[in-house]
Parts: C-alpha cells; sequence; structure tokens
C-alpha cells in the first residue's frame, strides 16, 4: 500500500474513533421528592448539609429555572423518559400497565440506538404488564431500551416490596408487612409505609444501601469490560433513587445530624449515596468522559409547620409542594456535569423541562429524533456548551396537569393556572364570591407566587389560555 494511501487510512481511522470518543457516557441521578431549597447551593440557608450535590454544581452547571414534567413521581418519570407531557397519556394506569408504549422512543432506547450500554437501578414508576409477581413482568425497563434493569416497581411506602432484576421478582412479595406511622408527623411523612406484600428477603431500610451498591457495581463493571475492549461503547446509567420520599430511615450515622429532622438525616444519606456514585464513577477513571446530570422527580412533602418548627424551607422561598401547580410542585434542582463542555460553577436561568433531555441527547449523539417521538422535547445542548444567550429562550412554554386535573401553562415570564387554589397537596383557602377563576403570576417579579394578577391582565390570561389549549390539542409542541 503507497505511503499515502496509508496516511489517509491513518487519519480515516483515527476520525472515526474521535468521533466514537465523543459521545459521553451519561448517568442520570434522580433523587425522589427533595425540594428545590434542601441542597445547600439552592439555598443558603438550608438546614441539610448536601456536599456531593454542592460539589456537583460547582463543577457543572446550576439550572434555577428547571421543571419536571409533572409535580408527581410517574407523570414526571414518564415525561422524563419520553419527552412527552405526561397529559396526552393515561398515567393513573401505572399499577397494572405500562404506560410507556412498546413502540414508544425512549431515552434508552435512543442511546441504545447509538451504541450504548444501557442499564437502570432503581425506583421505574412507569408499570408493568402485571399477571402476578410470580411471572415475568413485561413493560418495563428491559422492554423500554435498558439492557439491565435492578430496582423497584415504584415507591417504597407502595406495596407489594420487593426486587425486579430485569423482568422478574428476585423474590416474590409473599410475606405481609403491617402499615407504619412516625409520631410527630403528617400521616404521609416520617417512617410512613403501607401494609401489604413484601419480600422474605427485603429489609425496607436497606434499599438506599442496595441501590447505590448496584449503581456502582454498575460502574466498575463497564469500566473494567471498556479496558479489555478495544471497541469500546459508552455508558448509560440511570439512576432513580427511591429516597427522600418516605419512608424516611436514615441509617444511624445521620440520625439527629441535620437541622430538619428525620427528612434532613436522609437527605443527608441521601446526599452521602450519591458521593459515593461519584467516588465509583472516578475510581473506574471516567470522570472527564462522563456527562452527569442531577435532578429529582418533583417537590417535597413538606409543610408550613414543619418550616416553621425547624427553619428549614424545603422549597427554598417558592410556594406549595409536592402535587402543586405552585413552583415548589415542579421546580426542580437540576444541575449538569460535562468536564471540558459545561463551564465549571455556571448558572443558567433558562426555564428548561425533564421532557428535554431525550431532544438533547439526541442532539449530543448528532441524530435526528423520528417526527414521533419526543413531541415535547427541545434540545438544551447550546446552553450547556455556553452557545446560547440567556435571553433568549431555548425552548417553548411548558404546560402541566396535576393529580387534580388542574392545568399550568408557563410562557416566558408569565403563569397561568386554570384553577384556584395549589391544584394539590397544598391546603387552598376556601373561595370568596369575586375570586378570580385562575392564577396569574409574573414569575420573575414574583417567583413566591404572592400576587394573583388574573383580574389585572385579562388580555394575558386570554393569550396564555390560547396558547394552552393549542399545544394540548396537538400531539405535539417541538417543531419538526
Amino acid at each position: 500500500m503507497p505511503a499515502s494511501i496509508r496516511i489517509l487510512v491513518a487519519v480515516f481511522a483515527i476520525t472515526v474513533a474521535s468521533a466514537a470518543q465523543q459521545k459521553p457516557n451519561i448517568v442520570i441521578i434522580l433523587t425522589d421528592d427533595m425540594g428545590y431549597g434542601d441542597a445547600s447551593c439552592y439555598n443558603p440557608e438550608s438546614k441539610i448539609p448536601t456536599p456531593n450535590i454542592d460539589r456537583l454544581a460547582r463543577e457543572g452547571m446550576r439550572f434555577t429555572d428547571a421543571h419536571a414534567a409533572g409535580p408527581l413521581c410517574h407523570p414526571s418519570r414518564y415525561g422524563l423518559m419520553t419527552g412527552r407531557y405526561p397529559f396526552r397519556t393515561d398515567v393513573s394506569k401505572w399499577r397494572t400497565h405500562p404506560l410507556i408504549e412498546e413502540d414508544q422512543t425512549t431515552i434508552a432506547s435512543l442511546l441504545q440506538d447509538q451504541d450504548y450500554h444501557t442499564a437502570m437501578v432503581g425506583k421505574w414508576h412507569l408499570g408493568f404488564r402485571e399477571n402476578g409477581y410470580e411471572q415475568v413482568l413485561p413493560g418495563g425497563p428491559v422492554d423500554r431500551g435498558f439492557d439491565s434493569f435492578f430496582g423497584m416497581r415504584a415507591s417504597t411506602d407502595i406495596p407489594p416490596y420487593f426486587y425486579i432484576k430485569g423482568d422478574r421478582a428476585v423474590s416474590p412479595p409473599t410475606d405481609r408487612i403491617e402499615a407504619n406511622e412516625s409520631e410527630g408527623w403528617s400521616p404521609i411523612q416520617g417512617a410512613f409505609w403501607r401494609e401489604g406484600g413484601i419480600a422474605p428477603d427485603l429489609d425496607l431500610d436497606d434499599v438506599l444501601g442496595d441501590l447505590t451498591d448496584q449503581a456502582c457495581e454498575v460502574i466498575q463493571t463497564y469500566a473494567t469490560s471498556a479496558k479489555a475492549s478495544s471497541d469500546r461503547e459508552p455508558l448509560f446509567l440511570y439512576l432513580a433513587y427511591t429516597a427522600p420520599h418516605t419512608p424516611w430511615l436514615p441509617a444511624e450515622e445521620f440520625v439527629g445530624k441535620s437541622g430538619a429532622g428525620m427528612y434532613g438525616d436522609f437527605q443527608m444519606m441521601v446526599d452521602a449515596q450519591i458521593g459515593q456514585v461519584l467516588a465509583a464513577i472516578d475510581k473506574a477513571d471516567l470522570a472527564g468522559e462522563t456527562l452527569v446530570v442531577f435532578s429529582s422527580d418533583n417537590g417535597p412533602v413538606w409543610y408550613p409547620d414543619d418550616m416553621e418548627r425547624f427553619g428549614h424551607d424545603s422549597v427554598g422561598g417558592l410556594r406549595g409542594m409536592k402535587g402543586d401547580a405552585w413552583e415548589g410542585g415542579h421546580r426542580m434542582p437540576f444541575i449538569v456535569r460535562w468536564p471540558g463542555k459545561v463551564k465549571a460553577g455556571s448558572v443558567s436561568a433558562q426555564t428548561i423541562c425533564f421532557t428535554d433531555l431525550l431532544a438533547t441527547f439526541a442532539d449530543i449523539c448528532d441524530v435526528d429524533l423520528p417526527a414521533d417521538a419526543g413531541p415535547d422535547s427541545f434540545s438544551i445542548l447550546p446552553v450547556l456548551e455556553s452557545r446560547q444567550s440567556e435571553q433568549e429562550p431555548i425552548r417553548g412554554p411548558i404546560v402541566m396537569e396535576t393529580g387534580s386535573s388542574t392545568m399550568m401553562i408557563r410562557s416566558g415570564d408569565w403563569k397561568l393556572i386554570d384553577k384556584p387554589g395549589s391544584g394539590g397537596f397544598s391546603k387552598s383557602q376556601p373561595s370568596k364570591a369575586g375570586d378570580p377563576p385562575g392564577q396569574l403570576y409574573n414569575l420573575r417579579k414574583d417567583r413566591a407566587e404572592k400576587t394573583n394578577l388574573y383580574h389585572k391582565h385579562p388580555e394575558i390570561v386570554a393569550r396564555l389560555n390560547a396558547e394552552m389549549k393549542k399545544i394540548v390539542d396537538s400531539p405535539s409542541s417541538r417543531p419538526h
């Protein structure tokens, strides 16, 4: 072979190898029921030390206006996985049926098609086709784009309680566990769980640590196999913790260590578990080529009485809590670390949504989304790479539905809620004659949603209602 051709072949091989290396490993760490103001990097007055989450913020980009796709567990996760607003499907059927259709593109199937090794550890909460827990459980993670899965069907306060590996129960929930509550807390706080079936070898106190161990094993196994292989595929790991969702079960070393009671102690433990995962990435020498996304699925169960008792504002100055249309229900801590791509210590006020991850990952892989995939997903890669002006919105309006069928739209500085009240867990004042039938807030001036401008700006109410109706009535909000 002539020298000139050998040089061209070598250059081509290097180019192909470089292109392959440009695809980063991706690790999503999603906590459960954590508030916007729990981490110190979002709330300097937090009573909960969170050194590992704070480290991610120092080393990456912290978003201040990121939103779950819904203010509850399963709608939020549906939007994250599919890039589709959860009001477009019946999320209530999750207990016995898969929420994600068999041919629906997910972040996992997208990355799997791009030669990623895809693994999930943790809480699924998007349904299986259930026909007895001794049988195969179709429709879960391994049928929706993941090569492997170890985790639970839902929360650790929703029975039955058992681990699933792949599409089968590790041990079926043949035993029973009695319900539990904690004195001094509301019925849905503290060490609360419902009575029901449980696997004989499962201890709820061990779940958080077990999930961390499994995630670290995925990372170590990948690193070992990658070193032994010349044809290295990137890793996608989705770690969906079951905490700090109830039951709050802090290990002994964390009890009494925060200033926010059982909840704060448990959140400290969650932060320490995240630290173990980050340490595993470092130990495997993968940090420099790994994109880490950290967030929570929805807001906390933290009442005004809890804030008064502990002096800890779990929603960091926002209004409301889990389940609410108010910001505390769905505005989330959201941090992205990607060495060499995302500027360390940077902050973005861009309004983004969990649904945007699908288009972002497609953009990172330099592939187009299928026309019917991610209908509500907008790539935020230009923001991550600091190519997008903060004054230029990266996406269109966000539309959301609460568990009580209250609808909300966020468009620019304005937010419209189509009914009075929280739409969720927070108590609302009874309506009086003359009260507006909905709520309008300017979030740039009034992030705490204290001043309802519904009657003052009827033209903005009409515009937002029209925008919301257009998005709801259309199968997609993403331009094609």
